[in-house]
């Protein structure tokens, strides 16, 4: 698309049920803890009233500053502030387009040739970040993106911006897509506080070369798109939304979930139910979530642990035959409980062990009905999330269990 073909809607923008209040009371009722803003996008179409630029939303039908709107709302209610913003400008004059491999005119033989000052917009671009980071109070989190092929490091001048940021906001995370090497013993400077796979949670947890665990975040769409799309229909179900956040906390990694609202400001209907449904599990089972981490025990047949202190959750997620096995845990659980409703849970052997032995010698089972050999539906549909409490000095003598940081 041409900055022509693009004009008309920049020339019709006006989110006019942009309610960023209501936006913040969703996102606090869904249990989350911070959001993220796009403030620029690769478009270059600014949502806050920059002075660099004239395409920006206060020069729209909009005329509004979304970013002041949105940080006030959020912070209002408690949760942290984050920006979003793309290194990447298509609408700049001097961001190259011939002959890159992301620009949307980069085929386009208008551009061949074309003279542009790379220095120019970077110039430009750290004073759209100083605007940022200047003019809306306390900001807790930097979303840059993103680093490609030469365009990375210091290429964005990167050590200059990263030192600019944490001098005007001395407590901000700053995410790792500047292009920096996070993985090695002295990481680079403008190598962020976290990695961010996006749309896929890692195998195991992230470590750094010298087998140091690094802080990451997951970023993830509801359906399939970061923008809003009318005909993308592929809504991830409530459930695949807890079972990837218990996945990641559980690997020691966090989770930052896309919605991408309408044209006229609107979280989709959609996204919101996703959203209120997440929040009421977590309601029920947040201290299996919140400030918990990996357990560092093998990923049960059942679903996954994580823990924090000395109560190690197991989040039951699939049925399994008869009694459910706690492998190696026998003689260290103080006290067993689901955690939603604090129903207390029989620990018990293996049914049938005088007569058959295929459990382990320090397994001990469970069950949410008698007889505890047979099959009964589990009391979540989704994660049923047992609290144990360890014996005191389990936890801090077994090899296996590491209390959460």
């Amino acid at each position: 698309m041409s900055l022509e073909d693009y004009q008309p809607f920049f020339e019709q923008f006006d989110p006019d049920r942009y309610a960023p209040t209501a936006w913040a009371r969703l996102a606090k009722q869904a249990g989350m803890k911070y959001a993220v803003l796009t403030a620029k996008h690769h478009d270059g179409f600014c949502l806050f009233d920059t002075e660099l630029t004239d395409f920006k939303s206060t020069n729209t039908p909009c005329g509004r500053d979304l970013v002041g709107e949105y940080v006030e709302a959020f912070r209002a209610e408690g949760l942290g502030v984050g920006l979003y913003y793309s290194l990447v400008d298509w609408h700049h004059e001097d961001y190259p387009a011939w002959g890159d491999r992301q620009h949307p005119l980069r085929n386009d033989e208008s551009q061949r040739g074309r003279e542009f000052d790379f220095d120019r917009y970077v110039a430009y671009m750290h004073g759209q970040v100083r605007e940022l980071m200047t003019h809306y109070g306390k900001i807790d989190i930097a979303w840059f993106d993103f680093s490609y092929d030469e365009y990375t490091g210091e290429k964005w001048r990167a050590t200059e911006l990263v030192t600019m940021v944490r001098q005007l906001q001395p407590e901000i995370l700053i995410d790792n897509r500047l292009g920096g090497d996070m993985y090695g013993e002295k990481p680079d400077v403008y190598a962020g506080d976290f990695e961010g796979p996006e749309q896929i949670v890692p195998r195991e947890p992230l470590v750094d070369r010298l087998g140091r665990p690094l802080p990451w975040e997951v970023c993830m769409t509801l359906n399939n798109s970061w923008g809003y799309t009318a005909n993308d229909r592929e809504f991830k179900t409530p459930g695949h939304v807890i079972r990837v956040l218990v996945n990641c906390v559980s690997k020691g990694g966090n989770l930052l979930v896309n919605v991408g609202p309408n044209s006229r400001g609107e979280i989709p209907a959609e996204s919101a139910n996703i959203l209120r449904k997440v929040g009421e599990w977590l309601d029920n089972n947040g201290e299996s979530i919140y400030g918990a981490g990996p357990a560092e025990r093998p990923k049960p047949e059942w679903g996954r642990y994580t823990q924090k202190g000395n109560t190690l959750y197991a989040h039951v997620m699939e049925p399994v035959i008869g009694h459910i096995c706690l492998p190696e845990l026998k003689g260290k659980i103080d006290r067993a409980r689901t955690l939603a409703d604090g129903s207390e849970i029989l620990l018990t052997d293996f049914w049938n062990a005088h007569v058959h032995r295929f459990d382990g010698p320090e397994d001990v089972f469970i069950n949410f009905g008698h007889p505890v050999q047979n099959t009964f539906p589990l009391p979540g549909p989704v994660d049923t999330v047992l609290e144990l409490t360890l014996k005191a000095h389990i936890a801090g003598d077994d090899s296996n269990l590491r209390p959460s940081d």
